[in-house]
């Protein structure tokens, strides 16, 4: 039996726009590449200064606590949106405008250790989720922002969204 956790998805499991996170994601099983990253991330955030979390590459740019923050609204998102579909919820879900989330949030006002451990609490939550999922509830799909997805396509998100953000932050802030 295929083990649908350690197949990528395909381009009509996702909105094209989402190409640009599932493409950077490497070859493997999800789960382990979800968790893998969790470490690999929190090593990152856990070693900046409060200064280097409060910096902007350029003006009118994210902090990096903006930045961060951004991460775990995705990540709580696209966890939540996993979570429905697997569930068999065929409710469509709303999309986000992210900037307005962001200035909504006020990130800069909160610790880059809060930030770290609100991060890892998020991840792992879907973590557990995700474990728990047989290989019927990964091919489910659902509609979100006005496009279908399937949950395996989101967790493959998840994972190249936090992959393309932790490259700017090394990239434009480091």
């Amino acid at each position: 039996m295929l083990n649908e956790t350690t197949t990528r998805p395909d381009a009509s499991e996702y909105a094209s726009y989402y190409e640009k996170y599932v493409s950077l994601v490497p070859e493997g099983e999800i789960v382990a590449t979800l968790s893998h990253q969790l470490d690999e991330t929190l090593s990152t955030l856990r070693g900046l200064t409060e200064a280097q979390a409060n910096s902007r590459y350029a003006p009118g740019k994210w902090s990096v606590k903006e930045l961060i923050g951004h991460v775990i609204d995705g990540e709580r998102i696209f966890g939540h949106r996993a979570f429905c579909f697997a569930r068999n919820d065929q409710a469509a879900l709303p999309g986000f405008e992210q900037d307005d989330y962001v200035r909504a949030a006020n990130f800069d006002a909160r610790q880059l250790s809060d930030l770290a451990d609100e991060f890892e609490h998020v991840r792992r939550a879907n973590l557990f989720v995700l474990r728990s999922l047989d290989n019927e509830a990964w091919l489910r799909r659902g509609t979100a922002s006005d496009n279908e997805v399937s949950v395996r396509a989101l967790a493959y998100i998840m994972a190249g969204h936090e992959t393309h953000h932790l490259r700017i932050l090394r990239e434009r802030y480091l």
